[in-house]
């Protein structure tokens, strides 16, 4: 049997002056996570996909620092929009 795949989206928001770590700011699955690569999209946020690391991120409340196991994982992703950044400048 098949299994319907609804899409997940989870945001997270760092500040290095003032987070031990990235913490979650928004989640959710279907029309929200829709919702929410919609406003990212237009907000010029990147986007970077990784069911995975969504299906973890997703158990996590809002305002939650992620859990050091994500750490590695997520410091690529940072690393990875600083260089988007950059390269707008």
């Amino acid at each position: 049997m098949k299994r319907s795949m609804r899409k997940k989206a989870v945001a997270l928001k760092y500040d290095p002056s003032i987070d031990k770590a990235p913490k979650v700011v928004a989640k959710g699955a279907g029309k929200i996570a829709e919702q929410i690569l919609e406003i990212a999209q237009r907000s010029g946020v990147p986007i970077r996909e990784d069911s995975d690391l969504v299906e973890v991120l997703s158990h996590l409340d809002i305002h939650q620092e992620i859990p050091p196991e994500t750490y590695i994982v997520v410091a690529e992703i940072l690393a990875w929009v600083y260089r988007l950044n950059a390269e707008k400048v």
